[in-house]
């Protein structure tokens, strides 16, 4: 249901957009202190789990020194173990700026009473701005269906992911296959993260596994952008050990979100700066957005209402006896 702080949100993310956009906000924002570092005097970066501290301090490192000498302030990491470290800080007012999947996005709102805007998402070069949940076995398993998964034991990325738990629950649903643990899958569990999960499949701790990719691109270099095209790059994965078993439809990319009661100034600043990265910093770009894509777009809720809804359906699902 649209509420009205979230009718707010919207009407005031799409005044931010527009005045980003007559700034021509494809260049930088000019450097210098702003007004709004009188109440953002440091700027706290959420950055989401499922990739090792150590890689994941290297690929936002320029990213975090762009921020501090454009606007002049301090820029703070936010490390999370998982989803729900960024998620449960943005209700508590303590991260400020964060890229979030679709689903902790939608319980981030959840859980801050829509205190929470998305400003820009990323768009592929065939101009998408979708990307698939994929389930991934062992190339050696034999395995090349979910029929054939009947039985066999499947790991979750995260709890508050859509590639790996929300979008293929829905969708093995709307399949006939219960995804409770016992159901049809004869074990369920969570790997810690789609990185350590296709590492525990590839382990023989899981049969199964799910995880996001863009679906474009050559399977055998991971596609163009997601989990596994990560992995290949850093060289902890070769493709030809998995076999990728069933896409789900394509889902939103995730947004870069700020925190809704931030001052609007710097809402508007954050936009310009995101939507000027692709073009003026494409190794920061690129070491952002995990993959080969070609811009950040503009976004707002209702892209990502979706999510929303499956979540407080998922709950409701939870609820029953």
């Amino acid at each position: 249901m649209l509420t009205r702080r979230h009718l707010l949100a919207t009407a005031a993310a799409t005044s931010f957009a527009a005045s980003a956009l007559a700034q021509d906000a494809r260049q930088l924002p000019k450097p210098g202190k702003r007004a709004w570092a009188a109440k953002v005097p440091v700027v706290r970066i959420g950055l989401l789990g499922g990739e090792n501290d150590a890689d994941r301090l290297q690929r936002v490192d320029g990213y975090k020194k762009l921020i501090e000498t454009t606007f002049e302030v301090p820029t703070k990491l936010l490390m999370a173990s998982d989803y729900a470290g960024v998620i449960q800080a943005f209700a508590a007012g303590q991260v400020d700026l964060s890229y979030m999947s679709p689903a902790s996005y939608a319980a981030a709102w959840i859980e801050s009473k829509g205190n929470i805007v998305p400003l820009t998402t990323s768009q592929e070069k065939d101009g998408s701005i979708s990307y698939v949940a994929v389930a991934y076995v062992r190339a050696d398993s034999g395995i090349t269906t979910l029929e054939q998964l009947k039985g066999k034991s499947l790991a979750w990325a995260d709890p508050n992911s859509a590639s790996g738990y929300l979008i293929p629950r829905s969708e093995f649903r709307a399949m006939g296959i219960d995804p409770e643990p016992g159901k049809y899958f004869g074990r369920t569990g969570f790997g810690g993260g789609h990185e350590q999960a296709v590492v525990a499949v590839l382990n023989k701790q899981y049969d199964a596994g799910v995880t996001w990719a863009s679906g474009i691109g050559d399977v055998n270099e991971g596609y163009t952008r997601g989990a596994l095209r990560i992995m290949v790059e850093k060289k902890l994965l070769a493709m030809k050990d998995l076999r990728i078993i069933w896409k789900s439809r394509p889902i939103v990319n995730g947004p870069l979100a700020v925190r809704g009661d931030t001052p609007a100034e710097f809402q508007a600043d954050m936009l310009a700066l995101h939507r000027a990265i692709p073009r003026t910093n494409p190794d920061i770009f690129h070491s952002m957005d995990m993959g080969s894509s070609s811009d950040w777009v503009p976004v707002k809720h209702a892209d990502y209402q979706v999510f929303v809804d499956m979540l407080q359906a998922e709950a409701a699902q939870r609820r029953k006896p």
